[in-house]
């Protein structure tokens, strides 16, 4: 007897459903459990301010580099099969990543564990779909997956913070194995083997040229950081960027089966839900890789009371998508979109002016409703990126939505990193700090990294803090300008829908024609 004949239909499903919620609730610890722990790493590891940035693009980078690799792998070889073969991968990397001696080994590390994290992710929604056929199971299933995802993301930090606390830094990563070793028991007992028969080959010149083209632009703002923009080899990663590029656009264009189809830009309903995409991870999930750092060295908390305040940056994004649902049936996700977008740069803002007062309840405040903007803005993007073309494209379309997202975050990490040093060296010379520019640039990048005593003065630790809050002040301006001017972007792109409905309709089905 096979392991899938040990459980009757109904537990095997509940099985596979476990599997994948297990699957989901990994992917989003290691994305809000890990900022946490960057304090600690930098102290342990001895690791500066862009090893700390690379630890986490690290990860973000792997995922967006196999992403449409990993569907198009598993359509042809199995779901079931990729998905085993990345939860090795993730477990074992987490392994990896636990046991790093230095900085450098941690970041290639989470590199690999971040190629098995973007394979099962991908291949989860596949197997959800198959495993549940009736449309109520579907439904009921992925509002579970929805749920156990949000309890990822959104008790992540508090997680991370409670593991330091009580344990050791390295049970972050190393927890993972075994939870990769239980959901391989579960996928292996309960779920079915699915391929796509009609599959095409893999895009390897797409794949490959979006890679380069993301890793050399976020190479390119995290070296200017630290050297400034006009050093040669930036100049070259500048270039290698825009050339990568461009190779994309082309073998996108000359691909018969493309992983991105720019014909679906042309849909404005599509455009308007990407406006969200870009969004979220041009302010709300990068900011949240260096908010324990201004809650531990701007404010002064311990690491736990840093966590149970990012929570309540991240709690609102598990309550709120279901309200948001609603509301998006009742009013449109055209309209509910652009709302959630203007109330996440309201609040960054308010967070911004907050700072600027150094009052910390209105901080708190500000990161909760930003919070709800998130939580508002999520689950309707998704549902109209995908709802907007047709049928036989909505995997083209959800991948274009998860690339557009992941590249976003690669990118704002590096360049809110390089806002934040920047407005840190700018006070430090304003308040009449004696070094060069070089010297006030590196000085200002230990700052950044909590570093508070390394400033050579009588009370510089104050002088350190003040720059730090003063340079967090420039990030929160910095995201919610980005993003108010994304959802006036968004509104313009679903007004314009509205207005040309036919054309509009006719567009998704010439896309799939």
């Amino acid at each position: 007897m096979t392991p899938t004949t040990l459980l009757r239909s109904p537990s095997r499903d509940a099985a596979a459903l476990a599997a994948v919620c297990l699957v989901a609730l990994m992917f989003g610890l290691e994305i809000s459990s890990v900022p946490v722990i960057l304090p600690a790493l930098e102290q342990v590891l001895h690791a500066d301010f862009q090893d700390a940035q690379w630890i986490m693009n690290a990860y973000t980078l792997a995922c967006t580099s196999v992403l449409m690799a990993a569907g198009t792998l598993a359509d042809r070889y199995g779901r079931r099969r990729v998905l085993v073969a990345s939860l090795w991968l993730f477990g074992l990397a987490s392994l990896a990543c636990g046991w790093a001696p230095s900085a450098p080994l941690l970041i290639a590390a989470r590199f690999a564990q971040g190629v098995g994290a973007g394979a099962m992710m991908i291949c989860q929604f596949a197997i959800l779909s198959q495993q549940f056929r009736e449309p109520a199971a579907r439904s009921r299933a992925f509002a579970v997956w929805g749920v156990v995802a949000g309890i990822g993301l959104g008790f992540g930090p508090l997680a991370g913070a409670a593991i330091v606390a009580l344990a050791d830094w390295r049970w972050v990563f190393l927890v993972h194995a075994p939870l990769a070793l239980l959901t391989l028991g579960l996928v292996r007992a309960s779920v079915r083997e699915s391929r796509d028969p009609d599959a095409h080959r893999l895009d390897l010149a797409g794949m490959l040229t979006l890679t380069f083209a993301v890793f050399a632009l976020v190479y390119f703002v995290t070296l200017g950081t630290a050297r400034g923009f006009a050093n040669p080899l930036g100049m070259v990663l500048l270039a290698a960027a825009v050339l990568g590029l461009a190779l994309f656009v082309a073998a996108e264009r000359r691909s018969a089966h493309p992983m991105f189809d720019f014909s679906v830009f042309r849909i404005h309903r599509f455009n308007g839900a990407m406006m969200g995409s870009i969004s979220m991870n041009f302010s709300f999930w990068p900011f949240m890789i260096y908010l324990p750092i201004y809650f531990q060295a701007a404010l002064g908390y311990d690491v736990m009371r840093a966590g149970w305040a990012l929570l309540a940056y991240t709690l609102p994004t598990l309550l709120v998508p279901p309200a948001a649902e609603r509301l998006a049936l009742r009013h449109g996700a055209e309209r509910v979109i652009p709302v959630g977008l203007g109330l996440m740069a309201a609040a960054f803002l308010l967070m911004a002016a907050g700072n600027a007062r150094g009052s910390d309840a209105a901080v708190i405040a500000a990161c909760l409703a930003a919070g709800i903007g998130l939580g508002l803005t999520n689950s309707p993007v998704t549902n109209t990126s995908t709802g907007s073309v047709a049928a036989a494209r909505a995997g083209m379309a959800s991948g274009i939505d998860f690339s557009a997202r992941l590249i976003t975050l690669a990118v704002n990490i590096a360049l809110m990193g390089f806002v934040l040093v920047s407005g840190i060296a700018r006070h430090l010379g304003e308040a009449g700090l004696r070094a060069g520019p070089a010297e006030r640039l590196q000085l200002a990048q230990d700052v950044a990294a909590g570093k508070l005593d390394i400033l050579p003065a009588t009370a510089a630790s104050a002088l350190a803090q003040t720059a730090l809050r003063q340079g967090f002040g420039d990030v929160m301006l910095y995201a919610g300008i980005g993003v108010g001017l994304l959802a006036l972007a968004s509104h313009a792109f679903f007004r314009r829908s509205r207005r040309a409905p036919a054309s509009a309709a006719a567009l998704p089905q010439a896309c799939a024609d």
